[in-house]
């Protein structure tokens, strides 16, 4: 590892705990996801092109601790057969939506899919060019903006304690 990497990598933390603390809406999981990153950066760090953009690098490695860790959550919890009944109910409660029930920012952004989220939180937060944004998340650059679209009106409409807009969507019509 060269002399001068272990500085540069110092450098990006407070970017990647911030958007470490967007994703997962918790501290210490971000804290840990954070440290995850990083493991793997001086574990891989032959794989980094030099010259190229380390800050872009780091983001697509904590993309993919992510992905790989909610992967794993779904597969957990689909395991699990038996369910807390009290959170159930506050699940229902939180669902029910009405303007008496608005949330603040970070609750509504931990409503968004985790696709969008991410998207929306490297453009916002982290000022990624799409480019960019399409090559940490490995998908093409009209699917990032698509999932940006979608994500600022959910957004929108859980800030404004609106149901979402998929209640209203255009018919589909039939072509032969």
């Amino acid at each position: 590892m060269p002399v001068a990497a272990p500085q540069s990598l110092v450098g990006h933390i407070p970017a990647l705990r911030r958007y470490a603390r967007s994703l997962t809406g918790d501290p210490w999981n971000a804290d840990d996801l954070v440290q995850d990153t990083l493991e793997r950066a001086c574990e891989r760090w032959r794989l980094w092109a030099a010259g190229s953009d380390l800050r872009a690098w780091l983001f697509t490695l904590m993309h993919n601790l992510f992905v790989d860790g909610a992967r794993r959550a779904m597969r957990q919890q689909a395991r699990r057969v038996d369910m807390d009944v009290e959170q159930a109910g506050q699940d229902f409660a939180v669902s029910g939506g009405g303007a008496e029930q608005l949330m603040d920012l970070q609750r509504c952004l931990l409503r968004l899919p985790a696709d969008q989220r991410e998207v929306l939180l490297l453009v916002s937060l982290n000022d990624f060019r799409y480019e960019d944004i399409a090559r940490i998340t490995g998908v093409p650059i009209g699917t990032v903006m698509s999932r940006l679209s979608r994500a600022r009106t959910r957004l929108r409409e859980l800030m404004d304690g609106r149901s979402p807009a998929a209640a209203v969507a255009p018919a589909l019509r039939r072509l032969k």
